[in-house]
């Protein structure tokens, strides 16, 4: 119970801490939480399904409360508490670091985002979703942009719609068994028709959260309008927990409908991947631009995740780890920008690299990640989704592949813009500490995952295993 006990404590001490000591609480609740994982992690034997929290009773609601996790869930548990601090530790120099409120929701979602990677009922997993969307919001509130009330408005209405939507699924479903239980939603049969309905309400809730086109208009201006440590929680962990939803409840619950949605999941993938590219090599707002990179990015992910086979959904993964890792440092390097610019627009930047060497090489090396360069976290991951999706079909493929290109092309032109050309600044401050930190365990990943993508495959495929066995993945999804 420690992988909740901790951020949620820790929430509660921040919320009360003295001013000058909060964003210390803040950090040391966060590597408190990584530690506790790191352990979870150590003693984890791959394939296993460890069981956190199971009251000996079942509700006349059909709920089990039962907690726990698999290799797919331990893995997603270790994201969260590696993005956490690092994203405190970003802001440590930030105005909003030193606010009570601030640190508790940063902690309040990494305990709800636990629980989303940890449910193993489904009306758990519903509220453990659910959940994660106040600390989220009332960060964007409290924290973000001039503009945010009416944003925010919009982000509400499509969160809600679709976690509604996934809600009647559950209810749908439930009428077939005696609870919620994941095991027993999963061994639950389907008519096609049936199926289709359920699995329509999930993917729903997840599309707008990844978000895939056309679901996704909340989502640049949420994350332009929100402060760097909110766009960060929203782009490197928010949006997981749908991919994740995708892997481990929307198929598996409703593998009979796999058919009939492959192909309407894949080019709502493609379409994102070309059309979210082609805008973030127009913008000139370079958190949008990389706002709108995200869209293109986890199109193709979750396009790999309908696949549904052992290679694509362990590639997926690896993309999952390798986004969340990009992300963190592209929108860190988009706030620092702003920051001493006082400006989001390209066109108002230049000359950075030669007042801030160090910020330069760190940022072109995020910036070589983004574009998975080999030896980079996103190379191994980036290459099996496109085989993938080559084997399926070789012209959606080929469309697929098109991301390589474009997305050199903003990365590139947003850096370009921002660190050459001509000097528009006297002054420009380099590195803080903490900044340099964040860069450094961040390369330290990226590099390691990119040498060594055996160890997240090795670490999950156990799991995939049981799960496309348990879902009957063998005779009914691959061919």
């Amino acid at each position: 119970m420690d992988l909740f006990s901790i951020p949620l404590v820790f929430a509660l001490i921040a919320a009360f801490a003295p001013k000058n000591l909060v964003r210390y609480v803040g950090l040391t609740g966060a590597f408190s939480s990584l530690i506790a994982a790191c352990v979870h992690v150590a003693y984890y034997t791959p394939g296993w399904t460890v069981v956190l929290f199971e009251p000996k009773m079942i509700t006349n609601y059909g709920l089990t409360f039962k907690m726990g996790y698999d290799g797919l869930g331990l893995l997603m548990v270790l994201l969260v508490n590696f993005i956490t601090p690092l994203i405190l530790l970003a802001n440590l120099n930030r105005d909003s670091a030193k606010e009570r409120a601030f640190n508790a929701m940063v902690l309040l979602m990494q305990f709800g985002l636990i629980g989303v990677f940890t449910s193993l009922d489904g009306i758990m997993f519903y509220i453990f979703w659910e959940l994660t969307l106040i600390p989220i919001f009332l960060i964007a509130l409290w924290y973000g942009g001039s503009e945010r009330k009416h944003v925010l408005v919009k982000f509400f209405i499509y969160t809600f719609v679709g976690s509604l939507a996934m809600l009647l699924s559950l209810m749908a479903l439930g009428t077939y068994t005696n609870d919620f239980s994941h095991d027993s939603l999963v061994a639950v049969q389907l008519s096609s028709k049936a199926a289709f309905w359920i699995m329509s309400g999930f993917f729903l809730a997840f599309a707008i959260k990844i978000p895939l086109v056309p679901f996704h208009t909340w989502q640049p201006s949420t994350y332009t309008v929100a402060p760097m440590a909110g766009t960060m929680l929203l782009s490197a962990l928010m949006l997981k927990m749908a991919l994740y939803g995708m892997i481990k409840w929307m198929i598996p619950l409703a593998p009979e409908a796999l058919g009939d949605m492959k192909n309407i999941v894949i080019v709502l993938g493609l379409i994102g991947i070309i059309y979210a590219a082609i805008i973030a090599i127009k913008q000139s707002d370079v958190k949008r631009l990389f706002a709108f990179a995200s869209i293109s990015h986890v199109g193709l992910i979750a396009a790999g995740i309908i696949l549904f086979n052992k290679e694509a959904l362990g590639a997926s993964f690896i993309q999952i780890i390798n986004h969340s890792l990009v992300a963190i440092g592209l929108f860190l390097a988009a706030g620092i920008l702003e920051d001493r610019l006082g400006t989001r627009e390209l066109s108002e930047m230049g000359g950075v690299a030669k007042l801030a060497p160090k910020f330069a090489f760190w940022f072109a090396i995020i910036g070589f990640a983004s574009v998975s360069v080999p030896f980079s976290s996103g190379f191994i991951g980036e290459f099996l989704l496109l085989k993938g999706l080559y084997s399926y079909n070789w012209i959606i493929g080929l469309l697929a592949g098109t991301t390589l290109v474009f997305g050199a092309v903003y990365t590139l032109r947003a850096y370009q813009l921002s660190m050459f050309g001509a000097p528009k600044l006297e002054s420009f401050k380099d590195l803080t500490w903490n900044e340099l930190l964040v860069f450094f365990l961040l390369t330290v990943v990226i590099l390691i995952l990119g040498i060594y993508p055996q160890s997240v495959l090795n670490f999950v495929g156990p799991s995939l295993d049981n799960l496309m066995q348990s879902t009957q993945a063998t005779n009914i999804l691959i061919p």
